[in-house]
């Protein structure tokens, strides 16, 4: 009888499982592992940009329609905006009336700031307007050298439109872009066969390091975020994917690949590129899922919504610190602003709750050192919900725009999701 390996979605879990055991029981050796996790995150990082590039140009170019890709800009930031409101409100409400942080008792001015001072200075640096410019890159290659999403989809546009009025000049460039981009999701497919490891490596750093103790001082926090992050999950999106004729676990289960890779990586930037390919083969137009999702990725981060107002209350209930209505309704028009400034990398939600305390002044900075050893641990909800969250607003957006093949989705979706995926398939 012919050995069949298990697919790559059970190999990452066995392999996450088996870093948690090594975290716990060899907690100095898991410590050391870091490298594995950040060389895997590395390899997919390096990817991204020439990804973005080569779908949103052939996209566009396809498109050829200028007003067009404006429509589908347009219906994508409303729609995430809608989405990041929701979930900022939910997180609002949630830390309002759970109080995770009732009781504590801390002395903010007892706090130790040297751990935080790195987060607090970048979240200083953090503002709408430096944001909104930066989309603009100083040149091309800077833009692919920093591999900043935002820039290269900004150029990718532009690149992609003169190529749509160039049909016949441009032709041969637009049949090279294809061509490179089959060969982009073929190195991911090479690249993917070593996620186990990634996410074996990075699983085993964060319980070594930080230690699962300090689950057990926090508790609460974290299982109201993880409780709040599945229900928006579940209720939230689960309505919204049964309004465009998908169902939510066959989407779940489609996507599970993508899922285990960011639970073992703590980086929704890990499953980009095969998430793209995942989409368009269920069925979304090339040119929406290359626009939507490398937008969501900066202005549709639904789980790092949720965290900022979690945890933001957390704070200041830990800290004695009293928030007013009035204080709240501040809150959240701030995050309005500075959640969009959250990149999908580990760690940029706890920049961003910098920015924001220093933002709204009157909730100490200094209580940031109270997340500190589980900040890790609870950035793997963040990016399974940004993952999920990206992944449906790509089919509400393709839904609305017309550009959704609804049988095909309903074929792909009671065929594949009950059966290993190829990442690396044909364009």
């Amino acid at each position: 009888m012919k050995f069949r390996a298990p697919g790559l979605y059970v190999q990452v879990l066995i392999a996450v499982i088996v870093g948690v055991l090594v975290g716990v029981l060899a907690p100095e050796f898991g410590a050391t592992l870091k490298p594995l996790g950040e060389a895997f995150i590395k390899c997919v990082k390096m990817l991204i940009a020439p990804i973005v590039f080569c779908t949103v140009v052939t996209g566009i170019a396809k498109m050829g329609d200028l007003k067009k890709v404006g429509r589908v800009g347009v219906k994508a930031l409303v729609w995430f905006e809608l989405m990041t409101t929701l979930a900022l409100v939910i997180g609002l409400l949630v830390g309002r009336f759970v109080q995770p942080g009732a009781g504590m008792n801390v002395d903010a001015s007892k706090l130790d700031m040297k751990a935080i001072e790195s987060y607090a200075a970048q979240g200083k640096a953090l503002s709408g307007l430096e944001f909104a410019m930066n989309v603009i890159p100083r040149d091309v290659v800077d833009a692919f050298a920093k591999g900043d999403i935002l820039q290269v989809l900004f150029f990718a546009l532009l690149f992609g439109l003169a190529l749509a009025h160039l049909p016949e000049k441009g032709a041969p460039m637009l049949h090279w872009l294809e061509s490179a981009g089959d060969v982009l999701f073929k190195i991911v497919g090479l690249v993917m066969k070593v996620a186990p490891l990634g996410a074996f490596g990075a699983m085993a750093f964060t319980v070594g390091k930080y230690g699962v103790g300090t689950l057990l001082s926090l508790g609460k926090l974290m299982a109201c975020f993880y409780l709040t992050s599945v229900l928006f999950v579940v209720i939230v999106l689960g309505l919204v994917l049964r309004w465009t004729g998908a169902g939510l676990v066959p989407f779940l289960l489609y996507i599970r690949e993508e899922i285990f890779i960011v639970l073992g990586t703590s980086s929704s930037e890990s499953a980009l590129p095969p998430m793209m390919k995942k989409l368009e083969q269920l069925g979304c137009g090339k040119g929406v899922v290359g626009l939507v999702v490398p937008m969501g990725y900066s202005f549709n981060l639904d789980g790092t919504s949720i965290y900022l107002t979690l945890a933001t209350l957390f704070i200041a209930q830990a800290t004695g610190t009293h928030v007013t209505l009035a204080q709240e309704l501040q809150i959240l028009a701030v995050l309005l602003l500075t959640s969009k400034g959250a990149a999908a990398v580990t760690g940029s939600g706890f920049i961003t709750l910098a920015a924001t305390l220093s933002s709204v002044g009157s909730i100490p900075v200094a209580g940031l050192t109270l997340l500190i050893g589980i900040d890790r641990f609870m950035s793997e909800a963040r990016a399974i919900t940004n993952l999920i969250g990206n992944g449906v607003a790509t089919v509400v957006v393709a839904r609305w725009e017309g550009e959704l093949d609804v049988p095909r989705m309903r074929e792909v979706l009671g065929a594949k999701a009950h059966a290993p995926a190829e990442v690396a398939g044909a364009a």
